[in-house]
């Protein structure tokens, strides 16, 4: 049984109009939402150690700072600045990737760094003992690789972490941040490609606040979740 062409082409668009269109249009919605309110992102490195680990999908609040236009970096409105000892996600401006660092300089101050210690305008940060609770889904092979302590940044306390027995930039600077561009570094500090190497992040590449652990999967023993890391705040 052949169908007519006209009554092949009236189905095809009723399933057009009423199926596919629907789907599209739903489809455009979730990807603005994504593009310019609230997204996601995995993180496959461990440049954030410890605050964020291998497998762990960070929350992105791209309303934190501004509003832009859906799939571009074209700020509509504007109410905020990324803060010192943030966790935000840019485009890095060596190859455009998406990446999730902290706030270390904002525009104007002065970075440097002296065998991993941290001095900001000139003044070196303080380093404490680190909670036993924040190293508690970092593994063993890691806790007897890496150092870890607390950096005191002005307001804003977190954690960090070395690798004595790498190469590594443990020397830096001193540099200054330009205006309206903010220096970002990786927890991890002997293991994170940050602006130590392409220097700082304009604000307009600045994407939003990474602000909790949405999920989290351990990739070395069969993806098995860590529901404890999941839905839990980053600092």
């Amino acid at each position: 049984m052949h169908m007519k062409p006209g009554i092949l082409r009236k189905r095809v668009r009723k399933l057009c109009k009423e199926e596919i269109l629907p789907l599209v249009i739903l489809a455009l919605v979730l990807f603005s939402i994504r593009s310019s309110l609230a997204d996601w992102n995995d993180v496959p490195t461990g440049s954030m150690k410890p605050t964020i680990l291998e497998g762990d999908r960070v929350y992105v609040n791209k309303l934190a700072y501004d509003l832009k236009v859906p799939f571009t970096t074209w700020h509509l409105a504007q109410w905020d600045n990324p803060k010192r000892g943030e966790i935000v996600v840019f485009y890095s401006p060596r190859d455009g990737k998406r990446l999730v660092k902290r706030v270390i300089g904002l525009p104007g101050d002065t970075i440097e760094l002296r065998h991993d210690t941290l001095l900001l305008n000139g003044k070196p940060m303080e380093y404490g003992p680190i909670p036993e609770q924040v190293l508690r889904d970092v593994s063993s092979a890691d806790k007897a690789l890496q150092l870890y302590a607390e950096e005191h940044l002005p307001g804003q306390t977190h954690a960090v972490a070395a690798i004595p027995s790498v190469a590594a930039l443990r020397d830096f600077g001193p540099v200054q941040v330009e205006p309206d561009h903010y220096f970002m570094m990786g927890d991890n500090r002997d293991n994170s490609f940050d602006s130590r190497y392409y220097g700082a992040v304009p604000r307009k590449a600045i994407l939003g606040r990474a602000t909790a652990v949405v999920l989290s999967v351990d990739k070395e023993h069969y993806w098995i979740p860590r529901w404890k890391r999941s839905f839990s705040r980053l600092d």
